[in-house]
């Protein structure tokens, strides 16, 4: 069963629930896929599921932060719990010292060691591990293992 039709089974479940949140989230996610199907002409595989998951979920951490800025909890907080929902469905996050471990594997690999190589390093982690991998943490990553 794919990500759609799990995704189409948890509404039902939201709605006999009465849980709203998590009712017009998917029902969001949901969507965002038929968009595609329909006027992209494009087939879901699970790359594509994926990747609406994650913009999903950032553009959820980027309204988060501006509705903090502007001093707005109760919209932010509505964003938060879009966020938990859509996190549920994404594959788990690399702690720091994974992602260390496989940046330093993936360096290693290219043989690249010096502060210019950080591009061609960034990018072969964030193609490798993506969805699990967090960009800002591997820059970081990155800026303390590349000298």
């Amino acid at each position: 069963m794919g990500l759609k039709e799990t995704l189409e089974g948890d509404v039902k479940k939201a709605m006999l629930a009465k849980n709203e949140v998590v009712r017009d989230t998917l029902r969001l996610l949901l969507s965002e896929f038929k968009r595609l199907e329909v006027q992209e002409g494009q087939t879901l595989t699970p790359q594509i599921e994926q990747d609406v998951l994650l913009k999903a979920a950032k553009q959820r951490q980027q309204s988060i932060d501006e509705y903090d800025k502007a001093a707005r909890p109760d919209l932010s907080a509505k964003e938060k719990a879009e966020l938990v929902v859509i996190q549920g469905y994404l594959p788990k996050a690399m702690s720091e010292s994974e992602a260390k471990a496989a940046i330093q594997a993936i360096a290693a690999e290219l043989g690249l060691t010096s502060k210019k190589d950080m591009g061609t390093v960034m990018k072969a982690a964030m193609a490798k591990h993506k969805g699990s991998l967090d960009g800002k943490l591997a820059q970081k990553v990155l800026g303390e293992i590349l000298t």
